[in-house]
């Protein structure tokens, strides 16, 4: 069941979800996974991926998570990891859009709320000079603190004290060649297995997605809610390397999704996410949901 199709409207959808806000989690991650997958989760002893996403957002308290779903608090996290090489570059952080020196940033750059996910609440600059400052501000401001229901009931961005605005550097890719490619790497325990590989992206509209192994094999997977990966995709070079990083980033939790970025051997680290799709994708073959929760231990 397609329940954006049913209610359209966003804040229709929120205003909904707030209103059953006295459920329990158990009770609604289940209705939820229900209506998203056409199946009850197994709660009790679960085996797929899916369902134990469900499980890790009811029990799993680690105070860190907060930290590193915060897109300007995850900084000092990679940092404490020695990773401080593959931070993209900040040009500032603000409590209020209109604190923002416009004049002072170079021609590109990206724009976003430090509690934004799925792509939402970004501002791509591509052009300083076609850019409407004042509605951007506006735009900007509107984004934050508003969050006053946890749709997913994604514990970890419960964790965020309070919303902020971060400036960073635009990171240059070929349309030509896939656009900025998006490596996502499923670690557990600190051991990586699979990796999303995504390509050709057109933000909130389409994107290739291909699923591959640790060894940049691409399967005979795919994920049922995305555009299959047509594109050949090149192993990059320094790859292995890439492989650790994300593996020492991971090694404090059960679960994490690490997000990075490889322009012409440059890393650059993205986000980590705890949560992917919510828990709420199934894949063909369906089988792959039961692989990748072999090796999550909650």
């Amino acid at each position: 069941m397609n329940y954006k199709k049913i209610f359209s409207n966003q804040k229709t959808r929120f205003a909904i979800l707030k209103f059953l806000s006295f459920i329990p989690d158990r009770i609604m991650l289940s209705i939820q996974y229900y209506i998203k997958l056409g199946r009850w989760p197994n709660l009790n002893t679960p085996k797929r991926y899916s369902e134990k996403l469900q499980v890790y957002k009811m029990k799993y308290r680690n105070p860190l998570m907060g930290k590193c779903v915060d897109k300007y608090e995850v900084r000092e996290y990679v940092k404490d990891c020695y990773l401080e090489d593959l931070l993209n570059e900040c040009y500032g952080v603000y409590n209020d859009a209109a604190q923002i020196n416009f004049k002072d940033l170079p021609n590109k750059f990206v724009i976003k709320t430090t509690d934004g996910s799925g792509g939402n609440n970004v501002i791509i600059c591509k052009d300083k000079s076609s850019l409407d400052i004042n509605d951007s501000i506006s735009k900007l401001n509107s984004w934050l603190n508003v969050k006053d229901i946890n749709p997913g009931r994604e514990w970890a961005y419960t964790q965020i004290k309070r919303s902020r605005i971060i400036v960073e550097k635009y990171i240059e890719s070929d349309e030509l060649l896939g656009g900025l490619i998006d490596y996502k790497f499923f670690c557990f325990n600190g051991k990586c297995d699979y990796l999303y590989v995504i390509a050709d992206r057109v933000i909130g509209r389409i994107a290739g997605f291909g699923i591959y192994d640790r060894n940049f094999n691409k399967l005979e997977v795919t994920r049922n809610d995305e555009n299959p990966l047509q594109r050949i995709i090149e192993k990059p070079s320094n790859f292995d390397y890439m492989l650790q990083c994300a593996e020492k980033l991971s090694e404090a939790f059960p679960h994490v999704r690490v997000d990075m970025y490889n322009v012409e051997g440059k890393i650059i680290f993205g986000e980590l996410t705890f949560y992917d799709g919510s828990g709420y994708m199934s894949f063909t073959p369906d089988e792959f949901d039961y692989i990748l929760g072999t090796n999550f231990q909650i």
